[in-house]
């Protein structure tokens, strides 16, 4: 049982004693839950911890101080493209990023350790279903895909293979996440090659550098940002499970985007050919003003600058192809080496920067009263993934098409919400089916005609399973000639039939 005198002692020096101001107030299992949490914060560095998020939230107010003077793109070597790259090398990366898949190479890492409090649930956001004629969640698309370029690279090389699949939880989303794989039998994946892990948890803290009380007995906690990762890899032995599978490569991604690439053997093999250490794939901004940060290089360093750093001239500024010169925008899409992840838990984790997030948290007034604020209240910092590329000894940058792989699902309404990622998978399996030359008839029975794009949403139910293509790749010889009405599900029972129907 930790000592109450020396974790008020800890507090005291921090001047954080008001966390103990309903101490008299608790039950007796009260306090020992408590006492508990407490003992886990550092206390030494808390002082530290709370001051720091005062002075950053304060510095956040003022105005960034524009980074153009200091900024260039990435060098046309480090970058590799789906639109301009020829179908030669596309290829061959292709086959070498399949190769080092069926030799069990590569891993896929995602960081789900958020609250989904912009979507409006209380439940982890990989156990959202966004309305698709299959009820499939994003946590089962994503198993499902693994599934599938494990088959593919074992049909291409002939081995069997493990694609294993790391998962960083948080203190929020570890326990829902592992019960609803356990409830779902791991969507057909073996438990053992799932991994679920738990990042740090970081007190929230008030405007005036305190921290907040959730309740008379229990603090204001939140992870501490994606960022939080290589801290998390040392904390729980991640890196040791990955040497010992023999994981060289890493793909790490959010759980929100519907259109992820599981381990993108392309992106893989391109990284890989490169001889890069980290890697990121962009999408081309949608326009000049997007509020996106940028992959680019500040003083010969790789590394992502917020659109907010970037005047508005700089912004607008064209390449000798006629294209905007800052137009890589970060999607959270990343490819790393187990040697490079090693180093920066090792070596820079402590180094990375501290982000400010201004939240509404609910709290306990000097009075006990539960408050459930109007406005921001507290500050929560974070840390981010992408801010280890200034550690790269060797980055390179992959651009990707928008409408195939970036979809985020990170509001209830309006743009990044479950509308826009519903429709933008569906919009995609239509292209598909289209494509491998199938005829799509509308529930009045017209045909929509055969390269035309998708009618304006709501869009009709047609969908693919990953287990029967992981990215349109396969649907010719099933679908040449076939019609399909709407709604309609592709999954592997109902492409035997249509096999069998032949």
């Amino acid at each position: 049982m930790p000592c109450l005198e020396e974790i008020r002692r800890g507090l005291e020096a921090a001047g954080q004693t008001h966390v103990l101001r309903f101490w008299s107030e608790l039950a007796e299992g009260e306090r020992e839950t408590f006492l508990q949490d407490l003992a886990l914060l550092d206390l030494k560095a808390l002082r530290k911890h709370c001051e720091a998020a005062r002075t950053a939230a304060a510095a956040a107010s003022d105005p960034h101080q524009d980074r153009d003077q200091d900024m260039e793109p990435i060098p046309p070597q480090s970058i590799g493209s789906v639109r301009k790259s020829d179908s030669s090398a596309l290829s061959e990366w292709e086959d070498k990023g399949l190769l080092q898949i069926s030799q069990s190479r590569v891993g896929a890492l995602l960081l789900a350790g958020g609250q989904g409090s912009r979507l409006g649930v209380s439940y982890p956001k990989g156990m959202y279903d966004v309305g698709l004629p299959s009820g499939k969640t994003l946590y089962q698309i994503q198993a499902e895909r693994i599934r599938k370029i494990q088959e593919l690279s074992e049909r291409r090389h002939g081995a069997k293979c493990t694609v294993p699949w790391y998962i960083m939880t948080s203190e929020f989303t570890l326990t829902p996440t592992k019960k609803f794989f356990d409830e779902n039998d791991y969507f057909g994946l073996d438990p053992a090659n799932v991994v679920l892990f738990e990042q740090r948890m970081i007190p929230a803290v008030s405007l005036e550098g305190k921290i907040i009380l959730q309740d008379r007995g229990k603090l204001a906690m939140a992870p501490d940002g994606n960022g939080g990762l290589y801290q998390a890899l040392m904390d729980n032995h991640v890196l040791e499970d990955m040497e010992k599978r023999g994981v060289e490569y890493l793909h790490v991604y959010c759980v929100d985007n519907i259109l992820i690439k599981m381990a993108d053997p392309v992106f893989v093999g391109f990284c890989v050919s490169k001889g890069a250490d980290c890697g990121a794939k962009v999408v081309r901004k949608a326009h000049a003003s997007e509020p996106v940060g940028v992959v680019c290089r500040v003083r010969g360093v790789s590394q992502v600058v917020e659109y907010s750093e970037i005047s508005e001239e700089t912004t607008e500024l064209k390449g000798p192809d006629g294209e905007l010169l800052y137009s890589a925008g970060n999607i959270c899409n990343h490819f790393f080496t187990r040697t490079f992840l090693q180093d920066v838990a090792e070596n820079y984790k402590d180094q990375l920067q501290q982000h400010v997030a201004m939240k509404k948290v609910p709290f306990v007034d000097s009075s006990g009263h539960h408050v459930k604020p109007s406005k921001p209240n507290g500050i929560k910092m974070e840390k981010f993934v992408f801010d280890v590329f200034p550690f790269s000894r060797n980055f390179v940058a992959f651009e990707v098409e928008r409408e195939d792989e970036f979809s985020p699902l990170k509001n209830a309404e309006g743009a990044d919400s479950p509308t826009t990622a519903r429709n933008s998978l569906l919009a995609q399996h239509h292209r598909w089916l289209l494509a491998a030359g199938a005829t799509l008839t509308h529930g009045d029975g017209n045909s929509v005609p055969a390269g035309d794009s998708p009618p304006p949403p709501p869009l009709p139910q047609w969908e693919v399973s990953p287990l029967v293509s992981y990215f349109g790749e396969g649907l010719e010889d099933l679908l040449q000639g076939k019609t399909l009405p709407t709604p309609f599900v592709l999954d592997p029972v109902r492409a035997n039939e249509l096999i069998g129907g032949r």
